[in-house]
C-alpha cells in the first residue's frame, strides 16, 4: 500500500497511531517515519484518494494536531509516495534541505488572500477616468443605446480599460500587503479573482496583515478582498 506524506519534522515523534486519524473512510491511523533527525507524519493511502472535503479537513486537522509543539514543514493535499522505504530514503538524501527550510519556516504561519472588483465600482471609476469612454457612453444614451456597432466598440473598450485596472490594482495589493509579510507567493490556482497571492508572516503578525488588508478596503471601495488563513505555509515549501 502505498504511503500518504502530511508533513515532515525535525527529530522523533511520540507514538500517534492511537491519537490522531487521518484522511480516508473509514479514517487511517497517523504515525511517523523517522530516519537520522528528520521524522515524516504519514498513513496508509487510500485506494480511491480524492480531494473530498473531509479529507481536506483531516490533512489540516494532522498537521494542526503535530505543529502545537513543533516546526512542521507542511506538504500539499496528494502528496504520495509508493512505500514507507521510498519517504525514509527521501528524507535520507534530503535531510539538509528539509532541515534548511524547516529552520526558515519555523514560527511562520500563511495567509492566502483575494481580490475581485464590486463590478459597479470599479465600472463608475473607470468612467470617471477616461473621457473618451465617458463620451462614447453618453452619445449612445443620447442616441437610445446607438448602433450594434457603437455598443460593440464600447464593450470592447469598457473590458480593456477594467482589465487595465485589475493590473493596476494586482500591484497596489501585493505592494501594499507585502510590507506586513516576509514572502509573497501566487496563490494556489484559483479562478475568478484577479489577486491570488499568499503571504508569510510571523506567528503573531496576522494582525498587521488582516488591518492592512481592512484599509485598503476602506481606501478603495471597488477592492472586494477576501482573506484565509492563517495556513500552515504551503506555498513556501521548495518542491
Amino acid at each position: 500500500m502505498s504511503t500518504y506524506v502530511y508533513g515532515i519534522t525535525q527529530g522523533t515523534v511520540p507514538d500517534l497511531r492511537d491519537k490522531l486519524l487521518g484522511i480516508g473512510d473509514p479514517p487511517k491511523p497517523v504515525r511517523a517515519l523517522t530516519e537520522g533527525e528528520l521524522s515524516a507524519i504519514v498513513s496508509d493511502c487510500p485506494e480511491q484518494l480524492r480531494p473530498k472535503r473531509r479529507d481536506l479537513i483531516a490533512h489540516q486537522h494532522v498537521l494542526a494536531e503535530v505543529s502545537g509543539d513543533r516546526a512542521v514543514l507542511p506538504m500539499r493535499f496528494g502528496s504520495v509516495s509508493p512505500s514507507d522505504e521510498d519517504v525514509r530514503g527521501v528524507l535520507a538524501e534530503q535531510a539538509d534541505r528539509y532541515q534548511a527550510q524547516l529552520r526558515r519556516l519555523a514560527h511562520r504561519v500563511e495567509y492566502n488572500v483575494k481580490a475581485v472588483h464590486d463590478e459597479d465600482a470599479v465600472l463608475h471609476q473607470v468612467l470617471a477616468e477616461e473621457p473618451e469612454l465617458r463620451a462614447m457612453a453618453e452619445a449612445n444614451r443620447a442616441a437610445g443605446g446607438g448602433t450594434y456597432e457603437d455598443r460593440l466598440r464600447f464593450g470592447e473598450l469598457m473590458a480593456g480599460a477594467v482589465r487595465a485596472r485589475e493590473v493596476r490594482d494586482a500591484q497596489l495589493v501585493e505592494k501594499t500587503l507585502a510590507a506586513a509579510a516576509e514572502e509573497v507567493r501566487p496563490g494556489p490556482d484559483s479562478g475568478g479573482w484577479f489577486v491570488n497571492l499568499s503571504f508569510l508572516v510571523g506567528e503573531d503578525g496576522g494582525g498587521a496583515l488582516t488591518d492592512a488588508v481592512a484599509e485598503l478596503e476602506r481606501a478603495h471601495p471597488r477592492l472586494k478582498l477576501r482573506v484565509h488563513g492563517p495556513l500552515p505555509p504551503y506555498s513556501f515549501v521548495e518542491s
